[in-house]
C-alpha cells in the first residue's frame, strides 16, 4: 500500500488492538466513545510529537522552594477543529494532552448523498469571511488540529483543510480513526506542503454509498445511538 509522505498510520500495538475492537458491531455506544478516546490519545501523542517543539518558558518554584525554569510548546496558537458530528468524539482526548487549553473551533460538513460531495453547514472560525484581504488570516491559528473518526472519500477532509487555508492557517494536522486509501490520499493532496494526516488504520476498499469496507460503520451515528435514523 503506497500512501504520500505526509500521510502516517500508526503501528502501536495497543492502538490496533483498540480498533479491532471498534470494528465490532457488538461493541456498544459507552465503548465506542471510549475507544474512540484511547484511539485519539494515543494517536494525538504520535502527532503532536512532532507537530509541536518544547521550549523553556518562565522560572517557577517547586513545592519545597527550589527554582526551575517551566517548559511549554510552540506555536502556541493552537486550536482544534471537530468536523461535526462524529469530531466531537476525538476533541477530550487532545484537549488533555496538550498543556494548555485551546480553542475549539467547529466545522459542519455532511456529504451529499448522491454526489458524495461535502457540503458546508456551519462554521464558526473566527473572522472566516474577512471583509479585506489584508484581513485574512488575523486570527488564524498557527496550527489547527483536525479531528475526524472517518476519512472515506477524502472530500469531506479536502473542503475542511481547504478552508482552515483561506482562513490563513499556517500548518495542518489531520487526525482520523481509519480511512480509506483513496480518500486519504485526496485529502493529502489538498495541501501537501503543509498537511500531515495521522491515522490509526487504513481500508483499501468503499462501498458504492461511500462506507469503509471492513470500516467502522457510521461513528456518529454509533456515538450519538442514532443508527437506523
Amino acid at each position: 500500500m503506497s500512501l504520500p509522505s505526509n500521510v502516517h498510520v500508526s503501528r502501536h500495538p495497543c492502538l490496533m488492538a483498540k480498533l479491532s475492537r471498534l470494528r465490532s458491531k457488538g461493541t456498544e455506544s459507552r465503548e465506542v466513545k471510549s475507544l474512540v478516546n484511547d484511539i485519539s490519545t494515543i494517536l494525538g501523542c504520535e502527532a503532536l510529537a512532532t507537530a509541536l517543539t518544547a521550549v523553556d518558558g518562565p522560572k517557577g518554584e517547586t513545592p519545597i522552594g527550589y527554582e526551575y525554569t517551566t517548559t511549554t510548546v510552540e506555536p502556541q496558537a493552537l486550536s482544534i477543529v471537530p468536523i461535526l458530528r462524529s469530531g466531537l468524539g476525538m476533541v477530550e482526548a487532545i484537549q488533555n494532552i496538550l498543556p494548555e487549553p485551546v480553542p475549539v473551533h467547529h466545522l459542519g460538513l455532511y456529504r451529499e448523498p448522491t454526489t458524495l460531495e461535502p457540503v458546508e453547514y456551519y462554521n464558526n472560525l473566527p473572522h472566516h469571511l474577512p471583509s479585506s484581504s489584508s484581513e485574512a488570516g488575523a486570527k488564524a491559528s498557527s496550527l489547527a488540529i483536525v479531528v475526524d473518526p472517518v476519512i472515506a472519500t477524502g472530500g469531506t477532509c479536502a473542503a475542511a483543510i481547504q478552508t482552515l487555508k483561506e482562513w490563513g492557517v499556517k500548518k495542518i494536522v489531520v487526525l482520523s480513526v481509519i480511512a480509506a486509501t483513496e480518500g486519504v490520499k485526496r485529502a493529502a493532496e489538498e495541501w501537501p506542503g503543509a498537511v500531515d494526516i495521522w491515522v490509526a488504520g487504513v481500508d483499501s476498499e468503499l462501498t458504492p454509498n461511500g462506507m469503509l469496507k471492513p470500516g467502522v460503520g457510521d461513528v456518529g451515528d454509533r456515538l450519538f445511538l442514532t443508527i437506523g435514523k
